[in-house]
Formats: structure tokens, C-alpha cells, sequence
């Protein structure tokens, strides 16, 4: 043992003489050691013993703790490497910024000593003297304050996930995390490259899967939302469906349009561009308003849907009366129609409004078909498309956005105020007109937009008259 040689090592000039079977300690001068020097010799050797079990249980003590920084070093190193495996082979990709989703499996024998007062617990910040503890996501914790960060609950599994510091129970995080479908309700699914990948509409922000848009899934021809499950949109007669909100609004007779037109008319007045001839105003359906478009020669086509025009060819064209709803019912009754001969008195024969739209859509088209009106009453003759187009599109974004700011007078409906959903789909329709893709409505739109914001629509219109194209 070591601690033996010590003991030795304490007399260099010390040798063993063995004579007769016993021995004793003889210095080189060979004199015999009296009582007093064999009492110091005694008092040395116990000395030295007592030195050297002390060296010895020292360098026991170093061993230990050798083997507790190495079990410690180890784990932290399989916690490690388990953890950037998992980072790396995650099956669950986060859609959080500073999200990290880890699978990881814990040592079964984790328990040592770590140095005081180096080290204290992620979750209750009180600092780890004794026992087991876990290490990972940046810290070490206590087991029972490894909690899921949405339920509370301690997380038991060998496996969990995990958002910046903050560990979950792989289900919780996936209720959190992971996005629902807003038309299904269902956690929207993982393409082949294991990315979560949805549609979004550019205004209201609904999430879906993209199989909604080729699976049937119906689509308001209004607002443009796709029919969430169980709401049940309502169809009309010339085959669109209508949300419930918008057809809470929708102008679905003559007479909500008459009175709508007559606040249309107000605007125009109000503007100082008053409408000096009267014409027609008629309501129709789909196929009648794509018959009356082929019988024009002039027409300008929104595509890929027109829901307006503004005649100036005489044709019979088959006009709503009414359109009878019945209440608490997503189903409508027959619409009662009628023929109508358009007369050419003048430069326009009539206005046609497609029926079914919510009050703010159908009276933005009809101040735009207005302003096509009144362009020809007053003579602005042989304009490109994109101008007039662009122009009628200004003066109907500026009746929005009238509307959608101080809502309607007593004079167009019962009711001077709209409601919030109302103004919502004011503000759709608004954007729908400032972020319209084609060169003719929406180049058209912002090119006249910018002339009026800077020299007022009255100077506009005149340098259109005399020029054919917007001032800039």
C-alpha cells in the first residue's frame, strides 16, 4: 500500500537486519539504540502512519470526486447529444419564431452531487445541493419542477417538447402551436417534406388547408371566405352562396335598390357632380346581366365576374321585382321577375345591378356604373379603358369609404348607423379595389387615385376632358 512505503520513505538511512528469525532497526554506525531514542523512533512511527492514512484517505477522496465529475460530465454529454439529435430529427416542425420542439429520452440513473452553490433550478430557482435532477434546454431542474408551461402538470413521459426555455407536454404543445384549419377544425396536415403548409386569405387572414380549395368547399361570392363546417352559406338562385353576414345586408329587390340609388345620387350631388337625366335602375340575375353584356357594344368586362354595366344600347332585359326570404331559413324561395324594355333617351339606356350582394358591395358598383354615366352624359368620349375604368373605381372607393366613416343617411334605409360586421366588409371591399391585380381596374384605380389626392377630382375630370389621361 502506499500509505506503507510512506511510513519507510520516513528513514532513508534505515535498513532491516534480519538474525534468528526476528529483526530490528541498526544504524550504520552500529551503536544499539537506547530507551529514549527507541520512544522517538515510536513517537515518528505514529506520526508518519497518522500522515500517511491521511494522504490516503485524501487521495480516496480525490478518487471520488473524480468519478462524480465524470458521471456528471457523462450525462450532461448524453443529454446533450440527445437533445441535438432530436433538434435535428425533430418530427414536429414549430411555426414559432424562437420555437424548439426536442424528443428527449432521460438517463434512468441520474443522481449525483453537484458543486454547491454552482447550480440552481430552472423552475423554482432554489439552488440543487443533493439528489436527482434533470439537465436540459439550457438548465437543470428539479423532476417534480419539470412542468408543462401550458398545463402545470409535471411531465412524466421520457419524451416532451419544447418553445425557447420552456418545456410541454408534446400534446399541449401541439394544441398551442400547431395551427387549426378555420374551415374543418382540424390540425391542419404536414406536406410531403413534413412542413406545415396552409392558405391564407390576404384581408381576413383564415387559415385552411389547401385541399379546401379544390375539395367543393364553398366560397362566398362576396367577401370571398370559404364556408367554415356547419354554417351553412346560403344559395341563390343563379348558383353563388352567400355567408350568412353578408346576406344580412344583401339587396335582394327593387325597391332596397331604388332607395340605395337614391343615396347614390345624394354623394353625387354632394360632390358637385349632380346626375342631370334619369334612367333606369334595374336588379338583375347572372344570366340576364351576361345577356345584356353580349348585347353591348361598348361594355367594359371586370373579369373574371361582372356585377354591373352601364347600358347605352336599347334590349329587354329581365328585372327582380322581389326576392321573397324566408326567416330562420338558410334556403330561399323563387325570385319574381319581370321583362323590362330599355328605351334610349338619351346616352344611357339603364344601369344593372347583380341582386344578392351586401348593401356596401352593391352600392360601390353602383357608384361606379354611376360615374360611367356620367362621363357619357357629359360628353368624355373615346377614353382608354384604364382611365375611365380607373376614375369609376376612385369615385366608388371614395363612397365606401363615406360609408364605412359615417354610415347612411335616414334617407337610404331605416337605419343610419352599420354594424361592425358591416364595416368590416366596407373595409374589404375597399382593399379589394386598392390591391385589384389587372392593368385596367387596378392600375387605372391607383394611377387616378394619386391625380385626385393631388389636384382634386374636379381638376382631374378637367384634365381628362381635355386631354384623355390623368394629370400627374
Amino acid at each position: 500500500m502506499d500509505w506503507f512505503k510512506k511510513i519507510f520513505k520516513s528513514y532513508p538511512e534505515s535498513k532491516i537486519r534480519e538474525d534468528d528469525g526476528g529483526g530490528y532497526y541498526s544504524h550504520p554506525d552500529h551503536h544499539r539504540l537506547n530507551d529514549d531514542n527507541q520512544n522517538e523512533i515510536e513517537d515518528a512511527e505514529r506520526e508518519s502512519i497518522d500522515l500517511a492514512i491521511a494522504l490516503s484517505l485524501q487521495e480516496e477522496e480525490e478518487k471520488q470526486d473524480a468519478i462524480y465529475t465524470k458521471l456528471r460530465l457523462d450525462e450532461d454529454e448524453k443529454i446533450a447529444r440527445a437533445l441535438q439529435d432530436s433538434f435535428n430529427t425533430s418530427s414536429f416542425p414549430s411555426n414559432s419564431s424562437n420555437g424548439i420542439v426536442s424528443n428527449v429520452s432521460f438517463p434512468e440513473n441520474l443522481s449525483f452531487l453537484p458543486p454547491s452553490g454552482l447550480r440552481s433550478c430552472s423552475g423554482c430557482n432554489r439552488e440543487i445541493t443533493h439528489g436527482r435532477f434533470l439537465s436540459c434546454i439550457g438548465g437543470i431542474w428539479h423532476p417534480e419542477c419539470f412542468l408543462c408551461y401550458a398545463c402545470k402538470k409535471p411531465i412524466s413521459t421520457t419524451e416532451f417538447s419544447a418553445s425557447g426555455k420552456h418545456p410541454y407536454h408534446k400534446s399541449c404543445f401541439k394544441n398551442q402551436y400547431h395551427p387549426k384549419c378555420d374551415v374543418c377544425a382540424q390540425f391542419i396536415p404536414y406536406n410531403p417534406d413534413r412542413l406545415i403548409e396552409y392558405r391564407a386569405h390576404s384581408f381576413w387572414l383564415h387559415k385552411y388547408c389547401p385541399s379546401h380549395e379544390y375539395d367543393g368547399t364553398a366560397r362566398c361570392c362576396s367577401c370571398e371566405r370559404l364556408e367554415a363546417r356547419g354554417t351553412g352559406y346560403v344559395p341563390l338562385e343563379d348558383g353563388r352562396k352567400l355567408c350568412l353576414e353578408c346576406l344580412d345586408s344583401a339587396i335582394m329587390d327593387r325597391s332596397e335598390c331604388q332607395l340605395l340609388f337614391h343615396d347614390i345620387k345624394e354623394f353625387y350631388r354632394g360632390i358637385g357632380m349632380e346626375i342631370s337625366q334619369e334612367f333606369p335602375l334595374l336588379l338583375v340575375e347572372r344570366q340576364a346581366l351576361n345577356e345584356a353584356i353580349n348585347g353591348e357594344r361598348n361594355g367594359h368586362l371586370h373579369l373574371p365576374e361582372t356585377r354591373g354595366i352601364c347600358l347605352s344600347e336599347e334590349q329587354t332585359v329581365r328585372s327582380i321585382l322581389r326576392w321573397p326570404k324566408m326567416k330562420n331559413s338558410n334556403r330561399s324561395r323563387d325570385i319574381i321577375t319581370e321583362p323590362f324594355n330599355t328605351v334610349r333617351h338619351c346616352e344611357v339606356t339603364a344601369i344593372l345591378i347583380l341582386y344578392g350582394l351586401p348593401r356596401l358591395l352593391t352600392g360601390a358598383i353602383l357608384a361606379h356604373e354611376t360615374m360611367h354615366a356620367w362621363l357619357r352624359i357629359n360628353g368624355f368620349r373615346n377614353l382608354s379603358q384604364d382611365i375611365e375604368e380607373g376614375i369609376c373605381q376612385v369615385v366608388g372607393h371614395m363612397w365606401l369609404e363615406n360609408k364605412v366613416m359615417f354610415g347612411f343617411g335616414s334617407t337610404s334605409s331605416s337605419s343610419s348607423a352599420i354594424s361592425g360586421m358591416d364595416r368590416k366588409l366596407g373595409e374589404f371591399f375597399k382593399h379589394q379595389i386598392e390591391v385589384d391585380p389587372s392593368p385596367v381596374y387596378g392600375d387605372g384605380f391607383r394611377a387616378g387615385k394619386r391625380a385626385v389626392v393631388k389636384y382634386g377630382l374636379r381638376q382631374t375630370l378637367e384634365h381628362m376632358g381635355l386631354n384623355g389621361t390623368f394629370p400627374v
